[in-house]
């Protein structure tokens, strides 16, 4: 990633508010392998639990709710709402650079699952997409596939276009029984 697109990333980012993939460790790995990378992406997770966890918690049965539809219905207006105003915010004044638009898809995407979390829906499994491409003489199709109940599994969708980039962005939300 050139200099520029990532300074212009970090700035756009930090006046955002948001945390951005770009840091100390991605001049640390240019550094040791002696060139430039096109991009670092990282993943945080928990080390395996060892045995000593399982001593000090004690075992914790959760009885079932029976409980095999949802309370209340998932507010798709409310989410629609969220997509239009953060995906418009974040990208309204963009011109499209594959490497910023890289970075802006997993911050946009983060956000957006934030702001439907913050609803505190329970039970629901939040799944976001968030696809963003150059606007071109070109045509996209995105399809998705997967095991739905259509009496409590819902989606929503957001298109956005400007003059040089286009963006989709959709959240999945699955009932968990």
């Amino acid at each position: 990633m050139s200099d520029t697109v990532r300074d212009k990333a970090a700035r756009l980012l930090k006046k955002r508010g948001s945390i951005s993939s770009l840091g100390s460790h991605e001049i640390k790995a240019k550094e040791f392998i002696g060139r430039t990378k096109d991009s670092m992406s990282t993943v945080s997770y928990m080390d395996e639990p060892s045995h000593h966890d399982d001593i000090l918690r004690p075992p914790f049965q959760m009885e079932n709710t029976y409980q095999l539809g949802p309370a209340k219905c998932f507010p798709v207006a409310t989410v629609n709402n969220i997509l239009k105003d953060v995906v418009t915010s974040y990208l309204e004044e963009e011109k499209y650079e594959a490497e910023l638009c890289r970075q802006m898809t997993k911050t946009i995407s983060e956000v957006i699952k934030a702001r439907v979390k913050d609803l505190m829906i329970p039970r629901y499994k939040i799944i976001v997409f968030v696809y963003i491409g150059q606007l071109d003489k070109q045509s996209m199709q995105i399809g998705s596939r997967c095991l739905w109940d259509t009496t409590s599994d819902t989606f929503s969708s957001y298109a956005f276009k400007n003059r040089s980039l286009f963006a989709v962005a959709n959240v999945y939300a699955v009932y968990f029984e």
